[in-house]
């Protein structure tokens, strides 16, 4: 054990500083100190900008009336927080990372009121007010309530709404229904259709008892009256928006298949189409009922037939004759024989005997009757049809194509018009794109003539660095070398002169150090066992990195192996003592 302590004592160098910092003698350790310093340089100066750098301000409230600015500004006081005014004061700004609590804390504090006061108002009641002023306090909380609701509409900025609530009468003829108008201030570029206006009009109406849609006015900041549409009286003549949208969008629709379908044939930029639709918004509700001519019995339907029929021989003879008392006298003396009196009048003959009259009267008692009815169907058509608005009554297409552009190796243009074969192919799929319709009388033309401007020459186009498309990357890229150029200079400049002290040291700590000079002489044939201790020795003092139990280690093994060398190098040690 002291052996090898004595080795690892003769191996051990003067400076062990080396041993302190193993990472940063590696490469990447040096590396890593360097790219920490810069790191810290970068954080240094960002750390001084931000601490320079003012505080970002965002707006707090804008568009707010006198009354609430002054309410707000002095909570801002009160809670000790900075704020400034923009817009000519149009708007509050505070620190933008104070936003949204301080606007929980105003909101708690009913701020901003909006200028509208609400039903707050009947909160604070004073004993032994009149009735008129609490109708009067109703009244305005409602309207200030009305005007909140509709202010919460993504187009409306502010909003006012005026009640006219008449007296309620005992008397049905002197009872007024309840008005109310809405004035309306919308964003800048915003604007109300037709739907959100109704909407308008109705949750007014549903706020108000006995109020009608039809009794809501509504007018916008320009003195506008935007709900007369739906008024009963109101003037339907003139389109409105939507109905002026719908045709400029079915216009812009046929003139998009017809490009699509011909721009592949002419190439893009050699076509121009324009379309006109009549449209029909007019809804018709039509009912007619048509009669035919009375047709022949033979052809026609029966509806109903009846027939009667009367015989006069099944019953009992009614009494006839002349009325009066030679009627009603017996009958006198036959005069004549019956067979002559029967051949003499005739088989209807009287009897003998039978007054005269009595016979006819007999006959004319007992008729047969027959009467017969027939109804027949008569042809009758009721047609009920009933036509929706936004019919397409005629369809008017013009397109106009561009020459043919024949472009040679020299860059040279040539114009050449289409034949007639190709412009009729054209046609036809213009006339298939557009929904052609000749019953309805739809038109189109097709022309082919030449472009402004074909006949110019050909430009190539320009190199990579004079395209304009290019300048955005450009200014990006050089943005990027500036911002590098100026980090290398930090680096160089400021970075690298601080931590030469730091990389001098490291190369002083990992210098190798000399080696000791060995004197020339003259060694004999065989190796000496003591020279052979001595190189083994000095291999060991060059491996200074090792740590002491490596070295113990290889002195134990060095011992172990050959203890000639060991009893020599202790030979020499006791020969130079004495």
């Amino acid at each position: 054990m002291a052996v090898a302590e004595e080795i690892d004592n003769a191996t051990a160098t003067p400076d062990d500083g080396a041993e302190k910092l193993p990472f940063i003698q590696t490469p990447m350790g040096r590396n890593f100190v360097r790219a920490a310093g810069a790191a810290a340089i970068v954080a240094v100066l960002l750390g001084l900008w931000l601490w320079n750098k003012p505080p970002e301000y965002a707006v707090l409230f804008s568009n707010y009336t006198d009354r609430d600015g002054g309410a707000i500004t002095a909570e801002l006081d009160k809670m000790q927080v900075k704020h400034k005014f923009a817009d000519n004061g149009s708007a509050i700004l505070v620190p933008a990372d104070q936003v949204h609590d301080i606007r929980l804390k105003l909101a708690a504090q009913g701020l901003p009121k909006g200028g509208n006061v609400g039903f707050e108002l009947m909160e604070n009641q004073k004993l032994g007010v009149s009735q008129f002023a609490e109708q009067v306090n109703y009244q305005r909380a409602l309207e200030g309530e009305l005007a909140r609701s509709i202010m919460s509409l993504a187009p409306v900025e502010n909003a006012r709404v005026h009640l006219a609530l008449p007296k309620p009468s005992v008397f049905v003829r002197d009872q007024q229904k309840p008005t109310a108008s809405v004035i309306v201030t919308l964003h800048p570029n915003r604007m109300l259709d037709k739907q959100q206006t109704g909407a308008i009009v109705h949750l007014v109406a549903s706020a108000v008892p006995e109020l009608l849609p039809s009794n809501v006015s509504v007018v916008d900041q320009a003195g506008n009256l935007i709900s007369d549409q739906d008024k009963p009286g109101a003037s339907n003549a003139k389109l409105d928006e939507q109905q002026l949208k719908y045709v400029k969008d079915m216009q812009a629709q046929v003139i998009k298949q017809v490009e699509s379908i011909v721009i592949p044939i002419v190439g893009d930029g050699n076509v121009r189409a324009e379309a006109v639709a009549d449209v029909d918004f007019a809804q018709i509700e039509q009912a007619s009922e048509n009669y035919k001519p009375n047709s022949p019995p033979a052809a026609s339907a029966i509806r109903s037939q009846q027939t009667s029929e009367t015989n006069g021989n099944n019953g009992a003879a009614n009494p006839g004759g002349i009325p009066g008392a030679l009627s009603n006298q017996p009958p006198g003396t036959a005069t004549a024989p019956l067979n002559q009196t029967a051949q003499a009048n005739g088989p209807n003959a009287p009897a003998p005997g039978t007054p005269p009259g009595t016979a006819a009267a007999g006959a004319a008692a007992n008729p047969s009757h027959k009467e017969s009815t027939t109804n027949y169907e008569v042809d009758k058509t009721v047609r009920y049809e009933q036509r929706g608005m936004g019919g397409l009554r005629r369809l008017t297409v013009a397109v106009v194509i561009n020459y043919k552009r024949i472009i040679d190796k020299d860059g040279k243009v040539t114009v050449k018009a289409y034949t007639p074969e190709e412009m009729a192919k054209i046609n036809d799929l213009v006339k298939q794109a557009m929904g052609y319709n000749q019953d309805r009388g739809d038109a189109v033309s097709v022309a082919n003539s030449p472009f402004d401007g074909v006949d110019k020459p050909y430009e190539a186009p320009p190199e990579w660095w004079k395209d304009p498309a290019n300048l955005p990357m450009a200014k990006d890229l050089a943005k990027f070398l500036i911002t590098a150029l100026i980090l290398l200079y930090i680096v160089l400049r400021i970075v690298r002169p601080m931590m030469r002290p730091v990389f001098k040291k490291i190369d002083e700590i990992n210098a190798p150090e000399p080696e000791p000079e060995v004197p020339e002489e003259i060694l004999p044939d065989e190796p000496d066992p003591a020279l052979i201790a001595e190189e083994e020795l000095r291999k060991m003092e060059e491996n200074t990195a090792r740590g002491y139990r490596e070295n113990l280690a290889m002195a134990k093994k060095l011992a172990v192996e050959d203890p000639r060398i060991v009893a020599n190098v202790i030979k020499e040690w006791i020969g130079a003592n004495d």
